[in-house]
This record gives structure tokens, sequence and C-alpha cells, in this order.
């Protein structure tokens, strides 16, 4: 499947900024099971961008812009080919051993109800016991597709009847954990999530002996397939996201994002 990206990030301040600094993590990169026909990110200002990576492999542009600074708009857009993998990944390079995906964040850890949940699904094995709690996450919750509310824990979405895209992998990825599996938080792009969307699409992925990574969407309650372009993984969200970065100046920040992905004949 070609699939055709166009990701908008518009930042209004109140006031004049003095500088920005924001770390970029919106390059996809080639695997087994995608490939980056086009890709180009453009700011509509004077700035400087250097590529690198950051702790988990991901790879990211850092970008800089001198003030004063009203807004500033980022641009993304490009095409990926992707194709049928049954949710198991291929082909991507690991800097990380899958243990270290056993370890809790506090936006990524299992409360009692949480943990409860986990194992009343349960599984006749790792992998059976995966699909059965990313299908019964997709069962249990209403969707909601505004943006996600910042700093939300996966405990405390828990708790309520309805959860964006993120909210649901993160409470799946803390489950994951209390069951023994390591598991992860991905960001990344889907056309399941509809043409135009107030985020990036975010999904899990679990480690399984034999296997390898695998990805669960509780969203969809199936595992990713060719309309999903990955992008970047961690810990947790905030860890994967897509923008992250910090200013120089007074005033309130107003931030307006609109992703829309679309099949490309």
């Amino acid at each position: 499947m070609r699939l055709s990206i166009d990701h908008r990030t518009l930042y209004r301040f109140s006031a004049p900024q003095t500088r920005l600094v924001q770390m970029l993590r919106m390059t996809p990169e080639n695997s087994h099971d995608q490939t980056v026909a086009a890709w180009r990110i453009d700011v509509d200002c004077d700035a400087k961008m250097r590529p690198g990576r950051d702790g988990f492999g991901n790879a990211t542009t850092m970008l800089y812009v001198e003030g004063p600074i009203a807004a500033l708009e980022i641009v993304v857009s490009g095409e990926v080919l992707t194709s049928h993998s049954d949710g198991v990944l291929h082909g991507v390079a690991e800097v990380l051993p899958p243990a270290l995906f056993q370890r809790h964040t506090p936006a990524t850890a299992a409360d009692a109800a949480i943990a409860d949940f986990a194992r009343k699904v349960g599984g006749s094995d790792r992998l059976d016991a995966l699909h059965r709690l990313n299908q019964a996450l997709h069962a249990r919750f209403d969707k909601d597709r505004g943006r996600p509310e910042a700093g939300l824990t996966a405990a405390e979405a828990f708790a309520r009847p309805a959860a964006t895209p993120r909210d649901l992998a993160q409470i799946f990825v803390a489950a994951a954990r209390e069951t023994g599996a390591p598991a992860r938080y991905v960001a990344g792009y889907s056309i399941v999530a509809g043409d135009h969307q107030p985020s990036p699409h975010g999904w899990a992925e679990a480690h399984v002996d034999g296997i390898g990574w695998i990805g669960f969407d509780p969203c969809t309650g199936r595992s990713p397939e060719e309309d999903y372009v990955r992008v970047a993984s961690a810990l947790d969200a905030a860890g994967a996201a897509l923008v992250a970065g910090s200013r120089l100046g007074e005033g309130d920040e107003r931030l307006d994002v609109d992703v829309s992905v679309s099949r490309t004949p």
C-alpha cells in the first residue's frame, strides 16, 4: 500500500519568543515492512535543523529557531510504501534489549485495576494472552477521537469510559508488562484513525520469544498492518512524542495540529 501523509503543527504565542528548540521524531525509516518513497520537513521561518538519534534509536531532527517568534508552523509530508506482515516487525534496527521494555514509567505504571484486568483476560500462552488483551481493551472502551489530555496516566485513563488511541496504547503497555511481556509505545500514522486527525496515531508493541516484536492496536483490536506507518517507539507516549521541546519567552502558547493520511494510487 502507498500512503500519503501530511502533518501540520502550528504554534502561536501571545508574546514573541526569544528562542525555540524542538526535537522532532517525525522521520519514518525503512524496514522490511515499509519503504520511505519521499519525505520532507519544512518550517515557515529561518531555522537550523540537525539530524540525529535519541536513546531509543529513533531518528530525530533538532530544530533551532532564533526570535523574535510570534508563530511557527512545522509541515511534514511524504509517501511511504507498506506491506502485510501479520503485525510482526521485520528489519527494524533494535538498539536496546527487549528486557528494558519491562520497565514501568509514571505514565505506564499499572494499578490494581489494570493488573486485575490483565489477569482475568488470561490466555493459553503469551501470544494468545496479548491478542486477548488487545481485543478486551478494544471492547471495554468507547473511542475518544479528540486530542489526548496532557499528562494523563494509564491508570487514570483506565478509570474512564472512553479513551484516546494514545491512552489505549499506554494501558496495553502497562497491562502487558504485568503479564511479564516486554512492551513499548509506538507513535506514527494510520489510515484506520480517519482521514483528518487531531494528532498522530499511537499503538503498542510487545515482545514474544521466538517471534520478536509484534504490534497491537487496542483502538481496533487488531495488529497493525499495511495501513500503518511506524515512526518512533519508547517506554511511553512522552518518550515517543513526534514533537517535543522548549521555548524561551513570556506569554502563553496555542497549539493546533492536523494530520491527514490517505491512500495514493
